[in-house]
């Protein structure tokens, strides 16, 4: 099983988005984000149902079908609309085992065991608030799983404040329902997570972007 998809599952993906906006989303985003095909490499060869919180649109839960990853996969996130349209996508494809919630992580996630996927959502939360998200996902983490969380770090680099303004101009043009309030850095990770009894390591994750963009990854052996 391959983690980066051909053209053609890229397509299968992106056609059911129906509407014009999500669909350019989509196919930007895969065409260009190396979050997904990480994020894979990571789950792949596992039976542990996944909990994506943030999922937006639930495109890494269809990625990971076209990757042939076959356990339950949970979506949960704070934009309805979001929601609505991964519910939508899922109407139009052949994919079992997906469902999509909304709510907010800041007071409470839904009962889960086993891996945990948190994409790019961390600065949008206070200091206090993601060690609580953080807390609260480790100890959705079961053994042998994963807690695999993609974040711009912050710190004094280009690519941090290229990250900011992305993150403003999505703010702007109203793709995401909030502006970014703190930036986590390695040692939040590090402090949180393995108090948690979690094995951690972090990595860059840039790809082609011009993004602080990191993976971290907590095990719980």
């Amino acid at each position: 099983m391959s983690t980066s998809l051909p053209s053609s599952a890229l397509k299968r993906i992106t056609r059911l988005c129906t509407k014009r906006r999500e669909r350019f989303y989509a196919v930007a985003k895969l065409r260009s984000d190396p979050v997904y095909a990480a994020v894979t490499k990571e789950l792949l060869g596992s039976a542990l149902p996944v909990l994506d919180i943030g999922c937006g649109i639930g495109l890494l839960a269809f990625y990971l079908r076209e990757s042939g990853f076959a356990p339950a996969i949970a979506g949960f996130d704070y934009d309805a609309q979001k929601i609505s349209c991964a519910h939508e996508m899922v109407s139009l494809s052949d994919c079992e085992g997906l469902s999509f919630m909304n709510g907010d992580a800041r007071t409470g996630l839904p009962e889960y065991s086993g891996q945990v996927v948190i994409l790019d959502i961390l600065q949008f939360f206070t200091r206090e608030e993601q060690e609580a998200l953080l807390n609260a996902a480790a100890s959705r983490v079961a053994q042998g799983g994963k807690l695999i969380i993609r974040t711009c770090l912050q710190n004094d680099s280009l690519r941090f404040r290229i990250t900011v303004a992305g993150d403003w101009l999505a703010r702007l043009t109203n793709w995401m329902k909030d502006a970014p309030v703190c930036y986590p850095d390695r040692a939040l990770f590090e402090s949180v997570l393995g108090a948690a009894g979690l094995r951690v390591r972090v990595q860059p994750l840039w790809g082609g972007t011009p993004f602080n963009n990191h993976l971290v990854v907590a095990e719980r052996e």
